[in-house]
C-alpha cells in the first residue's frame, strides 16, 4: 500500500491511496465468507458451495463490490493515521483505477480539522465588568425573604386580585369541541405568575369565589401542540378558592424571626455582604468568559457545518436531559419537550459556532503552549470525582484505574482547558471603564 495527499482546500484533503492485488484478493474471499450463505447453486446445501464454482456461474466479478468496501474499509484508517490527519467526516470515495492484476488507485476527498489563525492572545486587554452592589438591591433581596415568609390566608369578601392564588376548575374548547389536556380539577394557579396562556390569568381578576367564568384566549403561533397553535379558544373557569399572600413587616421581629439576627440592621449588612461575595465571584466567571471571548473572536477559523450540526445536537440532548431530569413524562409532555428541544436548536446555531470555534482556537493555543497535564493534577481529578461519587477507601484505587483507563483522555482535556484559560486570564489586562474611552478617543 503506498499513499499520498494530492491537493488541500481549506479543510478538506483529497488523499489518493492503493491497495495491492495480493490484498484485494483476501478482501474478496472475506467477501466470499460474507455472502456465501445467500447464494443458492444447484447441486450444493444452501451456503455450501465453494467460491469457485460461484464464480463460475456468477462471474468471478460477484464479489468485486463487497470485497472493495472491505479493502477500503481496512486500508482507509491506516492511510489516515500515517498521514497524520485529523479526520471529522467520513469520506468522499472514488475508485481512480480498478484493472485486473495491478494495484487499485483510490482517491478519498477527507474533511480534517480546520487550521486556526491564533491572535495575540497573551497581554489581551478586556474591558473590566465590575458589579456594585446598592441599597435597592439589598431592600430587594430583604423584600425576597419577606416574600418567602409570607403566610397564605384565604379571602372571601373580596375578589380576585393581582398576586392572589386561587384554585380553580377549568375546561378548554375549540369550537363546541372540548380538547385533549385541557382540563383540570382543583388547579393552584398564582395570578400574575404568567403561568397560563397569555391573557387567562387576567380575566379572572376581579371575579369571586364559587363565580364561573368563561376566559377567551388565542394559542400563541409557536404553541406545542399543532392542533392549537393560532386558534381561538374558551375555558369554562369555576373559581373554588382565593387565597392571599399576608407579608410580615420588615421591622427587628423580622430579622429575630427570619435569621440568627436581632436587629434589621445586621440582617442587612449581612445580606450586602453575602451580595458582594456572589457579585464577586460573577465578577470573576463574567471576566474571564470576556478575554475568552475576545481571544476567540479575535482569532481567525472556517469552522466545518458538520461540526456546527454536531454541536447543535449535542446542546439539543443537554436542553432535553434538563426536562427529563425533573421527571417530566407521558405523551402530551414527550410532545411538548420535542417541541421546544426543536425550537432551541433552530435558535443554536450561531452559539454552536462559537462554542465549536472556541475549543478549535483553546485547542491550538494548547499546542503551542505544549500545555500537559500532570499525573498528579490527573489523580486529583479523579480523586474529586471519586470524592463526589462517595467512593469507599478499599475500592478508591479500583476505582482510579477504571476511570483512568475509560476517560483518561477526556479528563486531560478538562485540565488542559482550565490550564489553558487560567494562564490567558494571567496574561490578559483588565481596563477600567473610564480608562477604554479614552484609548477610544485617542484612536
Amino acid at each position: 500500500m503506498s499513499s499520498k495527499i494530492l491537493k488541500k482546500e481549506k479543510n478538506i484533503v483529497t488523499i489518493e491511496f492503493t491497495i495491492s492485488q495480493d490484498d484485494f484478493e483476501a478482501s474478496v474471499n472475506k467477501a466470499y465468507l460474507k455472502v456465501k450463505d445467500s447464494i443458492n447453486v444447484q447441486g450444493f446445501r444452501k451456503g455450501k458451495a465453494p467460491r469457485h464454482i460461484i464464480e463460475k456461474k456468477y462471474g468471478k466479478s460477484i464479489f468485486y463490490d463487497d470485497a472493495l468496501d472491505i479493502a477500503i474499509q481496512e486500508v482507509y484508517p491506516v492511510v489516515v493515521k500515517e498521514n497524520e490527519l485529523d479526520v471529522i467526516n467520513s469520506p468522499n470515495v472514488n475508485v481512480e483505477k480498478f484493472e485486473v492484476g495491478e494495484d487499485i488507485v483510490i482517491t478519498a476527498d477527507v474533511e480534517v480539522m480546520p487550521e486556526v489563525q491564533l491572535c495575540e492572545y497573551k497581554g489581551v486587554e478586556v474591558e473590566k465588568f465590575e458589579i456594585k452592589v446598592t441599597d435597592e438591591d439589598v431592600d430587594s433581596e430583604i423584600k425576597t425573604i419577606q416574600d418567602k415568609n409570607a403566610r397564605v390566608i384565604e379571602v372571601s369578601d373580596r375578589t380576585v386580585q393581582n398576586g392572589d392564588i386561587l384554585t380553580i376548575d377549568y375546561a378548554g374548547f375549540v369550537g363546541e369541541e372540548q380538547f385533549e389536556g385541557g382540563t383540570a380539577e382543583n388547579q393552584s394557579l398564582e395570578i400574575g405568575s404568567n403561568s397560563f396562556i397569555p391573557g387567562f390569568e387576567e380575566q379572572l381578576v376581579g371575579k369571586s369565589k364559587d363565580e364561573e367564568v368563561e376566559v377567551n384566549v388565542t394559542f400563541p403561533e409557536e404553541y406545542h401542540s399543532e392542533d392549537l397553535k393560532g386558534k381561538d379558544a374558551v375555558f369554562k373557569v369555576k373559581i373554588h378558592e382565593i387565597k392571599a399572600k399576608e407579608l410580615p413587616e420588615i421591622d427587628d421581629e423580622f430579622a429575630k424571626d427570619v435569621s440568627e439576627f436581632d436587629t434589621l440592621e445586621e440582617l442587612k449588612m449581612d445580606t450586602r455582604k453575602t451580595l458582594e461575595e456572589k457579585a464577586k465571584d460573577n465578577e470573576k466567571v463574567t471576566n474571564n468568559n470576556n478575554i475568552v471571548t475576545k481571544i476567540v473572536n479575535d482569532s481567525l477559523v472556517e469552522v466545518p457545518e458538520v461540526l456546527i450540526e454536531r454541536e447543535i445536537d449535542y446542546l439539543g440532548k443537554n436542553y432535553e436531559q434538563q426536562f427529563r431530569s425533573q421527571g417530566f413524562s407521558g405523551k402530551e409532555m414527550d410532545d411538548l419537550i420535542k417541541s421546544l428541544v426543536d425550537q432551541y436548536k433552530a435558535g443554536a446555531k450561531s452559539q454552536a459556532e462559537f462554542n465549536v470555534k472556541a475549543d478549535l482556537v483553546l485547542t491550538a493555543i494548547i499546542d503551542k503552549e505544549n500545555i500537559k497535564a500532570t499525573e498528579e493534577e490527573l489523580d486529583e481529578e479523579v480523586s474529586k470525582l471519586a470524592e463526589s461519587y462517595k467512593v469507599e477507601e478499599e475500592r478508591l484505587e479500583a476505582f482510579k484505574q477504571s476511570i483512568l483507563e475509560s476517560s483518561r483522555g477526556y479528563i486531560e482535556e478538562s485540565i488542559q482547558k482550565r490550564k489553558v484559560i487560567d494562564m490567558l486570564v494571567e496574561n490578559a489586562k483588565l481596563i477600567d471603564k473610564v480608562e477604554t474611552e479614552v484609548k477610544e478617543e485617542e484612536k
